[in-house]
C-alpha cells in the first residue's frame, strides 16, 4: 500500500508518461502525480514500440513501474533514448546491480528499488529531470569535442596539402583556408574536408 498524501506543487507542471503492466499501480501513480501538481500525459502496459509512442504522446518525463525491467523494456528504452531522449524514472523490485547498470545505460535517470512511499514522487522526479539534464549537457559536451577535435585534424591535412601544392608556409596555408571559409560563409571544417576530398580526386 501507498503511503504519503501531502504534496508541492510543482512549477511547471509536467507531462508524465506511465508505463505500467498493473492497472491498479498506475492508477496509484496517476494519483500520486495528479496531486504534486503533475499531469499524467498517457499510461500505457509495456514500453513496447517506445519512440512512436513518445513521438505522438510527447511526455516531458517517463516513469515505468514493473516488478523487473525486461530485456526488451532496456532495448526499447536505449532506442528511445537515441532518437528522443527524456528524464525516465524506473521504479522496480529489483536490486541485481548488473540490472542496474543496464537500466542506466540504456538512459534511466532515476532508479528505484522497494516499495515507493507517494509522498517521494516530487523530489524524485525533480532529481530525474536535474540528472537528465546534466547526462544532456555531458553528451553535448563530448559531441562537440569530439568535433572540434575532428575539425581541427581536417584543417591540418588541408593545410598540409596547400603547403605541398602551392608552396605555402603553415600560416599562409590557414590565411588561405581561412579566407576561403569566409567566402563560402562555411566552418573552416568544412571548407578543408571539401578541399582533401577534391585533393584525392586529382591524385
Amino acid at each position: 500500500m501507498r503511503s504519503g498524501t501531502h504534496f508541492a506543487c510543482s512549477v511547471p507542471m509536467l507531462r508524465i508518461l506511465i508505463i505500467d503492466e498493473s492497472r491498479a499501480r498506475a492508477s496509484e501513480l496517476c494519483a500520486g502525480l495528479a496531486m504534486a501538481g503533475h499531469q499524467v500525459a498517457a499510461v500505457l502496459p509495456s514500453a513496447l514500440d517506445l519512440t512512436a509512442q513518445i513521438e505522438e504522446i510527447k511526455p516531458d518525463v517517463i516513469l515505468i513501474e514493473t516488478e523487473s525491467p525486461s530485456r526488451d523494456t532496456l532495448e526499447n528504452l536505449a532506442v528511445m533514448n537515441r532518437a528522443m531522449p527524456r528524464p525516465v524514472i524506473l521504479l522496480t523490485q529489483e536490486s541485481d546491480a548488473a540490472v542496474m547498470r543496464a537500466a542506466f545505460k540504456a538512459g534511466v535517470s532515476a532508479y528505484i528499488v522497494d516499495n515507493l512511499d507517494l509522498a517521494r514522487l516530487k523530489p524524485i522526479v525533480d532529481v530525474a529531470i536535474a540528472r537528465f539534464e546534466e547526462h544532456q549537457n555531458l553528451k553535448l559536451e563530448l559531441a562537440t569535442a569530439t568535433r572540434k577535435l575532428s575539425e581541427r585534424k581536417l584543417v591540418e591535412k588541408a593545410k598540409g596539402i596547400l603547403m605541398k601544392t602551392r608552396g605555402l608556409d603553415e600560416d599562409q596555408a590557414y590565411a588561405a583556408l581561412r579566407k576561403l571559409a569566409m567566402e563560402r560563409a562555411q566552418p573552416i571544417g568544412k571548407v578543408a574536408g571539401d578541399l582533401i576530398e577534391m585533393a584525392k580526386l586529382l591524385l
